[in-house]
């Protein structure tokens, strides 16, 4: 009789030590890796575009394993808001940037005192790692006692110390570790900078001015070589992977400076698409992306890992759309535009997530989603309760990845050009605050005598037309009132996500008087 009982207390103790394990493991937090490309068009990723001509087996395979959003776009169409969006779950237009893009000798845009994706996981356990473009501004060192020119051209970096330590870096922002260089690839200063500390003083000034190659004038680190920065980013992050313990979970943002300008396939890799350089960077980039899911297997990391792929903007002009129509690839694939642009092509952007544990494989939703949508998601993912002052424009993507049957998460969006302009999509509609693209596709701004003869104001149902050709603001004004109005409010409110309104930075003036085409060109 005792030695029954003490068969079934044991046998109760290992079952009871089995469903604790068990829901150990069900509550592990996932390692979490976001990977940013720049540039890169919603057609340039064959898992969304069956026309496309450039094949990227490796990233396509992500998708099958995983989830596609079929309907996901950057806050901007242009990178430094969209990164700003992605760092901070806000419209970066709330901040001191309202157009353009800060150059690689702005200082920062996002105060220590904001909480960041990567401190909120920081404070929650994680090792987070930043490596690649960082283009939200740091403070350089200086000669002298202000900033000087902005950093457009050469000159402007003649007061830089290169020898004092970098301040206001992504360390500050939550990162433990923080490898990359300041702005695009073709930005000066070409150094990289490691956990506050430039790597190797500039020894040269670099300049290349090719269709392709071409890069800005500027001093340029020993170690810096162009050709080399992507697939030093990409091993880098293949190393971090590789060395990270398997008893924490970390944060990955491995935000890449291409297919941005300069183009540069390396030797082993240009002609292999028989299209053109850019073609050919994005079949370089694809197989670097194989080779990063591969080490992720290797340590046994797959399973419970949530990997979102998804690019800042849509492709640059400079990839060479005519070349690549003229051999039937479109990187914009049925859009309208391209990157700068406040219609589609300029930020409907590819957008993949895979975590095995919890997403099932070839999900595709077409529901609404905006690259400001990370930080809602992480914070979910770990339980953490956002203030009224974080993530002010973020919704949770969790609800897709457990496919559960919930209503539509994100009903609306906001878009942003680079000039400043405004869309709102609002279910099939789109309203766009501008007469042209607002950005560098015709019609646009500098291009008076076209804008002049268009109505001030677009509106678009994009169910319907996609393309976005038959502008129906004259036939559907209370529709354009109630975009408008909504819009207004938005603005006005300093947050579109339930809670109380906050405070947009650098805000003179009321918004129900501006007009929302000319809205504070700064910076």
């Amino acid at each position: 009789m005792k030695r029954t009982t003490f068969y079934l207390i044991t046998i109760l103790v290992f079952f009871l030590l089995a469903c604790q394990s068990e829901k150990e493991e069900k509550n592990t937090p996932p390692n979490i890796i976001y990977i940013l490309a720049d540039d890169l068009g919603y057609g340039d990723i064959s898992a969304f575009n069956e026309n496309s001509k450039i094949n990227t087996a490796n990233i396509d395979k992500i998708a099958a394993a995983g989830m596609k959003f079929t309907d996901a776009h950057s806050a901007s169409a242009v990178c430094t808001p969209t990164r700003y969006s992605i760092m901070t779950g806000r419209y970066a237009w709330r901040s001191r940037l309202k157009s353009g893009v800060l150059t690689g000798k702005s200082k920062a845009l996002i105060p220590n005192t904001r909480k960041t994706v990567a401190k909120m996981l920081q404070e929650n356990g994680y090792q987070t790692a930043f490596i690649g473009k960082w283009h939200l501004g740091w403070d350089w060192g200086l000669t002298t006692d202000t900033l000087g020119g902005k950093g457009w051209n050469a000159t402007d970096f003649d007061n830089l110390d290169f020898t004092k330590p970098v301040k206001n870096t992504p360390n500050d922002l939550g990162f433990d570790y923080a490898y990359g260089h300041s702005g695009s690839l073709d930005m000066a200063p070409y150094v990289y900078v490691e956990n506050g500390k430039i790597t190797a003083e500039p020894d040269r000034i670099t300049r290349d001015t090719a269709k392709y190659t071409w890069w800005r004038e500027g001093p340029t680190g020993a170690d810096f070589v162009h050709e080399q920065v992507t697939p030093n980013f990409f091993n880098r992050a293949i190393d971090y992977v590789e060395q990270c313990p398997k008893d924490e979970p970390f944060f990955l943002y491995l935000a890449l400076p291409s297919p941005h300008t300069p183009i540069l396939p390396t030797p082993e890799w240009q002609g292999k698409s028989q299209l053109n350089y850019y073609a050919d960077f994005m079949l370089m980039i694809d197989d670097y992306m194989g080779k990063l899911m591969a080490t992720l297997d290797e340590k046994g990391l797959t399973e419970n890992t949530l990997v979102i792929f998804t690019s800042d903007n849509g492709c640059s002009p400079e990839a060479d759309f005519t070349i690549l129509g003229e051999q039937g690839h479109d990187p914009s694939y049925i859009f309208r535009g391209h990157k700068a642009d406040i219609y589609e092509g300029g930020h409907r952007v590819p957008f993949i997530a895979r975590w095995p544990k919890v997403i099932a494989k070839n999900g595709v939703t077409d529901q609404l989603i905006i690259s400001t949508d990370l930080m809602a998601t992480c914070a979910t993912i770990i339980d953490y309760d956002l203030a009224d002052n974080e993530g002010e424009d973020s919704y949770s993507l969790l609800p897709f990845f457990e496919n559960k049957p919930t209503p539509t998460i994100r009903k609306d969006g906001i878009h942003h050009s680079i000039n400043g302009s405004f869309a709102i999509r609002v279910g099939d509609w789109k309203l766009i605050m501008d007469a042209g693209s607002a950005g560098w596709s015709f019609p646009n701004p500098r291009q008076v005598k076209a804008i002049d003869t268009l109505p001030p104001i677009q509106l678009y149902n994009l169910k319907d037309d996609p393309e976005e050709v038959i502008n129906l603001q004259a036939t559907a004004s209370e529709k354009v009132e109630e975009l408008t109005t909504l819009l207004t409010d938005y603005i006005q409110n300093g947050r579109s996500t339930i809670g109380n309104p906050q405070k947009n930075d650098d805000f003179k003036g009321d918004w129900k008087q501006i007009d929302f085409s000319k809205v504070q060109k700064t910076e």
